[in-house]
């Protein structure tokens, strides 16, 4: 008996082992797709794009270089048997950490089990399943999580360890919390989505010329602190030429960097040795953008308004390897210290010139838009003040291999690989408004603005990087980078405004200190956020995927998320659709509420490479320009008709009301003693009424208000000065007087001369005054066309219109 339950004990092992490496060898998984003409596998064919070529133990002078963070370490994705599990950790092959001892060790990494974090892994987590659609995106070589195909369960850690086809993404870690594993392993848990980075460590150095017969060689000199200039220790360094790609050009060059005017004042470089002891140079910064000195300086609204139309994109092709920086600003004081905070407003424009890129969208360069974050920090070389700048890139899957996620600035702008610093023109807005960037303390209650932004920001990233479980994210005019991060701001508004009503201690906190700094703090807070609730839904109507993804995002929802990509949810956020736009109109509301502004500009600074100019990105139709000038009027007309058409609220309506109640108030007394108006009703059948009402209403009120307020005047919500805006109003009144006559004469001629009487044009310039004002009150088309149709109506219907252009229909 006993041999025999030895045997059966022996069979069952047998058969687990069987079932274990059945499950490893045939765990289904699509055949990796190779495209080695494509431009993702073109650069990692480079051996000094690959992990592997700078070795793990390195020898650095911490003089010279500093570490790019606390922990650096490339992400593994765990094996195929290994995903099943459905869990959300991956490993970290250590590239650097506090304890030397750790460098070279495989880490566990994973998420602390804290309530906020398991709040964040619900809102992000997919199963993963590709398309059709993603597969066919793969074979033009954008790069989707394909070693993620299949795999249930995925959450944010492995979307961003399997973003790429090969384990090469390179993450930093603020400060893990460290533990041992049962065997001993490392591990570390964390609270954040790690920082993608460039390189392991990092210096300051000017650039000086490149070693003879080497032209990727470079004879450079390390920034001295004691003399506070570059003449401390020489080095040579390695920047490795990149190889040209499918857009047949170099997504960064070498030739020339030395001669760079933007050198002048020194390169950070991000890399590491290679085999030989080399500094090999992975990404450049320039040390002047990023500084908090030499910047021009502007104050109020009107500089700011000038800087945007006329000064932020002019002459871009012009500007090649020039960086800038202003200040516009509401007093002339510097508002920046140590440890500030400030949210930043990215836009990157196109790549123009003989090799330029295709435009997706008819004479419009869209660019691309995403928030950051900046702080001010100590240089740790000079001691100087500057920005350290994070990107959280709501990206679409390219064909370059650049992730959805947090970014530090070198990784995004200044990788020789992906980056975008050498080849396009970027604008940074750095927005310092304390309403926003300072946490809120009510008795102990703590509110984030800030971190709940950026929270937002995390999880539509995470979402982006598996396409929502789809292994796409795609662009569309209603689901791209920029309506996304939107996306973002409006539910960080409504999530914020769901805290205080929901809390009786805040509300009743801030009612008994209404004059406390914070107090004031917040209602500038609370303004802010009702004006970009209008801004993100300029037609006031929220989005239904907003609505049904808020909970979801917020970690609170259950269920499928629902994504709308039709024109009509486009249209109905359409402020948000160009990023051109929306930089300039979230600027202008961020002034508007007190914040001070640093624009830090440049176009393809670098080395110098021919075929290629930085362009100026546009609102929709933007290229298409009067002569000799920049005005977008195609883009102008289209912005102010959706503006106008947003649906109207309680106040407009009434303002409406008030001014026909006035206009009347004058208009028939006026018209009566004149004997231009009597009472008489207009008897006709009751279908003419309708047919005649319809006429009113869509043809002549709404078509005139159109044409001579909405499109001729500047749309009352924009930034545009009184004395301005009178001229316009002027403009239009006098267009819609004379317009009677000469329409008497040609299209209707049955007004004639009903509309050369004196006092048909006196009451026609009143009723343009009236719907002026009103349309200066309202921004709406609907209430002036509502009080132009009514007295239209009434003039026709009973003040013996009809019988005074004697025709009926």
């Amino acid at each position: 008996m006993r041999w025999k339950f030895q045997a059966k004990q022996k069979l069952a092992i047998f058969l687990l082992l069987v079932t274990v490496l059945a499950v490893v060898c045939f765990y289904p998984r699509q055949k990796q797709i190779i495209l080695p003409d494509k431009n993702y596998w073109i650069h990692a064919q480079q051996s000094f794009n690959q992990p592997q070529y700078y070795p793990l133990n390195q020898q650095i002078n911490p003089k010279l270089y500093q570490p790019v963070g606390n922990w650096v370490g490339r992400l593994i994705l765990p094996q195929p048997s290994e995903l099943t599990d459905g869990q959300d950790w991956v490993w970290m092959e250590v590239e650097y950490a506090p304890d030397s001892r750790l460098i070279g060790k495989i880490a566990r990494l994973e998420w602390q089990n804290i309530p906020p974090t398991q709040a964040y892994l619900q809102a992000v987590t997919r199963d993963i399943n590709f398309l059709p659609s993603t597969f066919a995106s793969q074979k033009l070589g954008i790069i989707h999580p394909e070693r993620l195909n299949q795999v249930r369960q995925v959450g944010a850690l492995r979307s961003l360890a399997g973003a790429r086809p090969y384990d090469d993404v390179i993450v930093s870690l603020d400060n893990p919390q460290e533990k041992q594993g049962k065997d001993g392993e490392p591990i570390l848990q964390i609270t954040t989505e790690p920082l993608l980075v460039t390189g392991r460590f990092y210096g300051l150095v000017k650039i000086l010329q490149t070693v003879e017969n080497s032209p990727e060689y470079f004879h450079t000199q390390h920034y001295n602190p004691i003399s506070r200039g570059f003449d401390g220790e020489l080095e040579v360094i390695h920047i490795p030429q990149q190889v040209m790609d499918t857009r047949k050009f170099f997504p960064s060059i070498v030739k020339g960097i030395e001669k760079s005017q933007v050198g002048e004042k020194g390169w950070y470089i991000y890399g590491a040795k290679d085999g030989k002891g080399i500094f090999t140079v992975q990404g450049i910064v320039p040390r002047s953008l990023l500084q908090l000195t030499g910047e021009g300086r502007e104050i109020g609204m009107d500089a700011l308004l000038y800087y945007l139309r006329s000064e932020n994109w002019r002459k871009t092709p012009e500007k090649k390897g020039k960086i800038s920086k202003i200040a516009i600003q509401h007093t002339a004081q510097s508002p920046w210290k140590l440890g500030d905070t400030a949210i930043i407003l990215h836009l990157f424009g196109g790549i123009g010139g003989e090799k330029a890129e295709s435009q997706g969208v008819i004479a419009t360069v869209t660019g691309h838009f995403s928030f950051g974050v900046a702080k001010v920090i100590h240089d740790p070389f000079t001691q100087e003040l500057k920005f350290a700048i994070q990107y959280y890139q709501v990206y679409a899957h390219n064909p370059n291999g650049i992730i959805a996620g947090k970014h530090s600035w070198v990784d995004y702008m200044g990788n020789l690989q992906w980056g975008w610093l050498s080849t396009r023109g970027i604008s940074d807005v750095v927005v310092k408004l304390d309403a926003v960037t300072e946490d809120y303390d009510f008795n102990g209650i703590k509110l984030s603005a800030l971190r709940e932004f950026l929270r937002q920001l995390e999880v539509t990233m995470a979402r982006y990087r598996v396409g929502d479980g789809t292994g796409s994210a795609i662009v569309t005019p209603a689901t791209s980078c920029i309506q996304d991060s939107s996306q973002a701001l409006f539910t960080t508004i409504q999530t914020v405004k769901q805290q205080v009503e929901a809390n009786s201690e805040i509300t009743q906190w801030l009612d008994s200190h209404p004059n406390h700094p914070q107090t004031l703090r917040f209602r500038q807070l609370a303004s802010l956020g009702s004006d970009l609730e209008g801004l993100l839904t300029p037609l006031g109507i929220v989005r239904a995927d907003w609505q049904s993804n808020n909970g979801i995002i917020a970690g609170t929802g259950i269920g499928k998320t629902f994504q709308d990509r039709s024109i009509w949810a486009g249209l109905t956020s359409w402020r948000t659709m160009m990023p051109r736009q929306a930089e300039d109109e979230l600027a202008t509301l961020f002034f508007r509420h007190g914040a001070d502004l640093w624009f830090l500009r440049s176009n393809q600074v670098g080395g110098w490479q021919d075929g290629i100019l930085p362009i100026a990105p546009t609102p929709l139709l933007g290229r298409i320009t009067f002569p000799g000038t920049q005005i977008s009027f195609v883009s102008v007309l289209i912005n102010r008709f959706l503006a106008a058409i947003a649906i109207p609220q309680g106040k407009d309506w009434q303002i409406a009301g008030i001014t026909l109640l006035v206009y009347g108030a004058i208009a028939i007394p006026l018209g009566s003693y004149f004997g231009f108006l009597r009472w008489r009703i207009w008897q006709t059948h009751w279908f003419n009424y309708i047919l005649v009402t319809l006429q009113i209403f869509v043809l002549t009120a709404w078509g005139e208000e159109l044409f001579f307020r909405v499109l001729i005047l500047p749309y009352p919500r924009e930034f545009v000065h009184g004395s301005v805006w009178l001229m316009w109003a002027g403009f239009s009144l006098g267009l819609f007087v004379i317009y009677h006559p000469i329409n008497a004469k040609t299209l209707f001629k049955a007004g004639y001369p009903l509309f050369f009487q004196p006092l048909f044009l006196i009451l026609a310039s009143m009723l343009g005054i009236a719907c002026t004002v009103a349309y200066y009150l309202t921004a709406s088309l609907w209430a002036i066309a509502l009080i132009h149709g009514i007295v239209l109506q009434v003039w026709l219907f009973f003040l013996d219109g009809k019988a005074k252009i004697s025709t009926e229909p």
